[in-house]
């Protein structure tokens, strides 16, 4: 898929930031929140960044090295929510019905589509109840490079509309085909003016599929704290700097149950808060009764793996008060976060500089070679493929921040990564296994490249930290094809 970004609006006026208070002054228990982080911690789970609102101001917030503030980041299927905003519009805009059947925008698929598919509704499409078998979730959708929209009309409907739940990313590209029927624009472009440029949100990204249309369940990336906008706006029933962004009534409906007891109009329902989810633990908490919302991304299985432990602590944290002490100890400690870990190579790491090239076996992922070029500061790792060469620059001393585009969609839930930050760095474990370590700032992918030398032979195994399907590569294996020293004076 194509990305699609804006540039801020000429004439937007620049949203100033959230207000910022101390947890005890928000009566918010910073141990516990403390205790909190230990917990999820000690279980292993990965948490990048987080952001704490109580009552009208942020009061804890951190982001992991190297994920920083400013950083747009996939919200996977947190889109589904802001999605569900557009229709709720269409809705009061008299434009659309819940009620109106999904053909009645496509008249040209009424002749192929089957007597239930011809039942479907926008009721049934947002509550997660087409009548589908099974999801079809967005790693497989960006697979497809024919007409989504086609592709939909295609999936069987074995139960009546309206019947059954199936959590489907299907469903929600339908929506956001429907605004632009209805609309002739993106949803992207729909919302801008409406609800992104209100909130103070700027230069966000949302993919394009094969029909020009924004995938409605995921492809927008977005900042902490614009999740954290999309979170108070609900928080605060549509109402923003005193303005009506969406109808309280919508908001209330979207937020509590429909047909099924834990999910509403594309927001998950839980005991006491309600939430946009993301896979890979993208998250926003609303907690109503406590007028607080909690932000979460991270790298973990689902949102299964955390929820225990957001139940142990929450909402019990945000009403128990706290001390000031414990405020400075939080504050502290997610300013930590910030620090990069040190690149710690073996002592005797080779001393050969220059550039090596090697031939691949055959192998499935049409990898025909690679080339190493070294330098005392850093490790230049090119893979070629059939769409040419992609280049990564790893630093021996300290960490390489640069873009990339370099192939392994089957390890990153589908997406390409085209043009995309990295971060890398690279150490020798031993005098011949070389360690490459990429992160994806604007992703929950964090990649390791493992080189394993002996002689003219050298395998390569590559795996993620975290997918949805596969997390390695197979090993591949290549032979020595050329080396060639460089030594002072010798061009890069």
């Amino acid at each position: 898929m194509n990305k699609s970004s804006h540039t801020p609006h000429p004439y937007a006026v620049s949203a100033s930031a959230l207000p910022r208070a101390t947890p005890s002054e928000r009566h918010v228990d910073a141990g516990a929140i403390s205790a909190w982080l230990d917990s999820i911690e000690a279980a292993g789970l990965e948490l990048h960044a987080m952001m704490l609102w109580r009552k009208d101001a942020v009061v804890a917030e951190g982001w992991r090295w190297p994920y920083q503030p400013q950083s747009r980041r996939m919200t996977h299927s947190v889109t589904k929510s802001v999605t569900a905003c557009a229709i709720g519009l269409l809705v009061n805009e008299g434009r659309l019905s819940l009620d109106d059947r999904i053909t009645s925008f496509f008249p040209e698929a009424k002749a192929t589509s089957g007597e239930r598919t011809a039942k479907i509704t926008v009721r049934h499409l947002l509550e997660m109840r087409t009548g589908h078998a099974s999801e079809v979730s967005g790693s497989i959708w960006r697979g497809i490079r024919t007409s989504w929209t086609d592709e939909f009309f295609r999936i069987p409907v074995v139960n009546d509309p309206g019947t059954t739940y199936v959590y489907s990313s299907a469903a929600s590209y339908m929506l956001s085909a429907i605004v632009t029927r209805v609309t002739g624009e993106t949803l992207h472009a729909y919302l801008r003016p409406r609800l992104f440029l209100p909130l103070g949100i700027h230069g966000e990204h949302w993919d394009i599929g094969p029909d020009g249309i924004n995938p409605g369940g995921n492809g927008l990336s977005l900042t902490t704290e614009d999740m954290l906008r999309l979170g108070i706006l609900h928080l605060q029933n549509g109402r923003w700097n005193g303005r009506t962004l969406l109808p309280a009534s919508w908001v209330t409906a979207a937020t509590q149950p429909q047909g099924t007891p834990t999910y509403g109009y594309h927001w998950v329902v839980g005991d006491g808060y309600y939430a946009a989810l993301g896979v890979f633990v993208q998250a926003v908490l609303v907690f109503p009764e406590q007028e607080s919302v909690l932000v979460l991304q991270g790298a973990m299985e689902n949102s299964a793996a955390i929820l225990p432990h957001i139940r142990q602590y929450f909402p019990h944290a945000l009403i128990a008060g706290g001390k000031a002490s414990e405020d400075v100890a939080l504050r502290n400690r997610l300013l930590s976060w910030k620090k990069p870990p040190p690149i710690a190579p073996c002592e005797n790491f080779p001393s050969q500089k220059g550039e090596t090239r090697w031939h691949m076996h055959d192998n499935p992922l049409d990898i025909s070679g690679i080339v190493l070029d070294t330098t005392p500061e850093m490790i230049r790792f090119t893979l070629v493929d059939s769409t040419g060469a992609h280049s990564i620059q790893c630093g021996l001393t300290d960490w390489i921040h640069g873009i990339s585009t370099m192939p392994g969609a089957s390890l990153h839930h589908g997406y390409l990564l085209r043009d995309t930050p990295v971060v890398a760095g690279a150490r020798w474990l031993s005098t011949d296994c070389l360690e490459l370590v990429w992160h994806f700032p604007e992703t929950a992918f964090r990649d390791t490249i493992t080189l394993q030398f002996s002689g003219t032979r050298l395998t390569l195994d590559r795996e993620v930290n975290i997918n949805s399907g596969d997390r390695h590569w197979p090993t591949l294996h290549a032979d020595l094809l050329s080396f060639q020293e460089k030594t002072a004076g010798t061009p890069a």
